[in-house]
């Protein structure tokens, strides 16, 4: 054979390494297709955490939570029970002293604290419904709340679909805990602004006497009445953030209502017995009323400062709880 046909030959048939690379060329066909997939998992993944790190997600979760807590027809129901206590309050002062009497039986002297300087100045209607409203009606209507806010998720079969976000489990504890607060704020400030509505439409309102016996302007007594508020919304953290406790140990709302409430009439009545008055300093609701203090001149804060620092306390230790309990719980529901 001559070397011209030798050389056509050759050039006819693939040599080994042409084949040898053709067929690597195939076997990789296959793993590249199988890659698209894999790329898109994993560019979820990252999406994912993007997600998770994104403040505003977590805005977003904290907006969805308050949103859903205060469209809720049981919050609006509560709100508009508390709403209604200063108009009762105020239409039985009126009442009662139409005919030129003091409020509150006796002469007042046995009647809850402000309600006999009602009649002299409606601003008074603000702090008496407060301190009226801050022993039962206010913690009742967060520990309903606060109950509800996990275990209630749990009932109706949500809890599971909330955790499928992005989120974690922390990140909705802490957005469910930050709706809890803002529920206390908006149920103070209802409790506050119905009874300055009605304190004005009731009664005279002017210049404020305060406990001290100095007298401040109106103006300084609305900014006084607003830090008052903002303080009795504060004395709740703390019972919030037991509340919230208890409704991660059970996938029953009812159950961990009743538990949030039952707990708060107790330590209520145990508050009161003097034998026990050795722990009355470590009880959450033990310096509620210290709000009557920034109506003193010049301010007293250090009963202020103990109801803080104790709310601030149960809160850490509380919201510990909850949180090394909502994220080991096995969520089925």
């Amino acid at each position: 054979m001559s070397q011209a046909e030798k050389a056509a030959g050759t050039a006819g048939e693939p040599t080994g390494s042409a084949v040898e690379g053709a067929a690597h060329e195939g076997d990789a066909g296959a793993p590249a297709e199988d890659a698209v997939p894999a790329a898109a998992e994993g560019a979820a993944r990252r999406e994912a955490v993007r997600v998770v790190r994104n403040p505003l997600w977590t805005f977003g979760i904290l907006r969805s939570e308050l949103t859903t807590t205060l469209r809720r027809r049981r919050t609006l129901a509560l709100l508009g029970v508390l709403a209604a206590v200063p108009v009762l309050i105020g239409i039985a002062v009126r009442i009662e002293t139409a005919d030129g009497s003091s409020a509150g039986p006796g002469g007042g002297a046995a009647g809850p604290a402000f309600l006999s300087q009602v009649t002299n100045n409606g601003l008074f209607l603000v702090f008496a419904t407060l301190a009226a409203t801050l022993p039962v009606f206010l913690p009742m209507a967060v520990g309903v709340i606060a109950g509800d806010a996990v275990a209630g998720e749990a009932n109706a079969g949500t809890l599971r679909y909330l955790l499928v976000a992005p989120a974690g489990r922390t990140r909705l504890l802490l957005a469910k805990y930050a709706a809890t607060l803002g529920f206390c704020l908006v149920a103070t400030l209802v409790v506050a602004a119905s009874a300055l509505a009605v304190g004005a439409l009731l009664f005279p309102v002017g210049d404020v006497t305060t406990i001290s016996g100095t007298t401040i302007g109106f103006g300084e007594g609305l900014v006084r009445a607003g830090l008052v508020a903002v303080l009795v919304a504060a004395s709740l953290t703390g019972f919030t953030a037991l509340g919230l406790f208890v409704s991660t140990l059970t996938n029953s709302g009812i159950a961990a209502m009743a538990a949030a409430v039952g707990l708060l009439i107790t330590v209520q009545i145990v508050d009161t017995i003097p034998q026990l008055s050795g722990v009355h300093p470590y009880l959450f609701p033990h310096y509620w009323l210290s709000f009557t203090d920034l109506l003193r001149e010049p301010v007293y804060w250090d009963e202020v400062r103990k109801n803080l620092g104790l709310q601030a306390l149960y809160a850490a230790v509380f919201g510990s709880a909850a949180w090394a309990r909502f994220t080991t719980k096995d969520v089925t529901a």
